[in-house]
């Protein structure tokens, strides 16, 4: 493994707990977290050293179940994305004040749109070290495919989650919307690796 790779690990844990910490530590949550609530900011150092740690782990597995350290870059480059993806979702829903119904709908499509387009690069560079440009036209095209299809399942999810379900255990509308979100985001990442894996990135 080389450097970089932990580099880019400890850097997308640090993204990735400076989000929790900000989603946490909202007004009618942070509450419920009791004496947990103050000491949210442990979360940084803890994932900035987690993320690498596991990826090591992986990268030994890796060493003979390939797909390992493949699905531990795949989950790291999806975790960012989701920042991207969560972040503008939670901007639409701050600037419309809206957070369930149709046009939360709409707002989930977009976000996941330009998360998974920003992602396809480090996907396939750095996840399936895929290195090879030609037929880069019917690659973007099968990309497009399985993302659409994902598009799909994201925001079936999210409504059902949103829409359907609705808040529960007395949570915020607003956390809850971005909560439907975070349960969206792990169902479809399921589906990009399997169709980025074996369709895609296939060498």
């Amino acid at each position: 493994m080389k450097k970089i790779d932990l580099l880019i690990s400890a850097g997308i844990g640090a993204i990735t707990a400076v989000y929790f910490i900000n989603l946490l530590g909202q007004p009618g949550f942070v509450e419920k977290l009791g004496v947990f609530g103050p000491i949210l900011w442990i979360l940084l150092p803890l994932f900035t050293l987690l993320a690498p740690f596991c990826l090591w782990i992986a990268f030994l597995i890796g060493k003979k179940y390939l797909f390992v350290f493949q699905l531990a870059k795949f989950l790291l480059i999806g975790v960012l994305a989701t920042i991207f993806d969560l972040g503008a979702l939670s901007a639409f829903i701050a600037y419309f004040s809206v957070s369930s119904g149709a046009l939360y709908l709409a707002f989930k499509a977009v976000s996941f749109i330009i998360a998974t387009v920003l992602k396809y690069i480090p996907d396939k560079f750095w996840a399936f070290k895929k290195q090879d440009t030609t037929g880069v036209k019917k690659e973007f095209y099968q990309f497009f495919a399985v993302t659409l299809a994902g598009l799909v399942i994201n925001v079936t999810v999210a409504h059902l989650i949103v829409n359907v379900l609705g808040p529960q255990f007395g949570l915020p509308a607003q956390l809850w919307g971005n909560l439907g979100g975070i349960g969206a985001v792990i169902v479809t990442f399921a589906w990009n690796f399997i169709g980025y894996k074996f369709i895609v990135f296939k060498k």
